[in-house]
């Protein structure tokens, strides 16, 4: 950041007074602009015991697969989210369950928010996000084509879930250079 969004004259990095991180600070004004971690929300739509990934067709990991899932707007709630992503994503209407996972992306700054979801009809296409999507059994989950760590996480929970009747919620902290770690 270089300059102010509130008055246009420079800023510079300080910690400001009674604070102990550094933060963008105007020079003129004095206002304090925050930068905190982006909130990255989906879920896990499942129909028929099969569930509905999404091929990327935009970076970061174009050509990967996913779970539905973006970034939180502004005036929603996580699972308004959630279900918006899966029709932009997938041209999918869900229902949003419970709570599946927490992932702190600490390298990334966000944090991925996922949900279990109910696809109550097999109806859907591709996005403008997506190059292709698809339903898919539990065997045939492209594990080695997964375009986050996050995603992996989230599915081996609701797969484990899944097969023994429960539905927990799972945290876990991804860093580039440490593997997955419960939170």
């Amino acid at each position: 950041m270089n300059f102010c969004s509130h008055c246009g004259a420079k800023v510079e990095l300080r910690v400001p007074a009674g604070d102990h991180l550094p933060r963008y600070v105007c020079a003129a004004c004095g206002r304090i602009h925050y930068q905190n971690p982006r909130l990255v929300v989906g879920c896990v739509p499942e129909h028929e015991e099969k569930i509905l990934l999404c091929r990327r067709a935009i970076e970061p990991r174009r050509g990967y697969w996913t779970v539905p899932a973006g970034f939180m707007e502004n005036r929603e709630t996580l699972q308004q989210a959630a279900a918006r992503e899966c029709h932009e994503e997938a041209l999918a209407e869900v229902v949003i369950g419970s709570l599946l996972s927490v992932v702190h992306v600490l390298h990334a700054e966000q944090v991925h928010v996922f949900f279990r979801a109910r696809l109550p009809q097999a109806r859907y296409a591709p996005g403008p996000e997506s190059l292709e999507v698809a339903l898919l059994a539990a065997a045939e989950i492209p594990w080695a084509d997964l375009a986050f760590r996050s995603t992996d996480f989230t599915l081996r929970h609701y797969l484990d879930d899944r097969n023994a009747g429960r539905e927990n919620h799972y945290f876990a902290t991804l860093d580039r250079s440490h593997p997955p770690a419960p939170a």
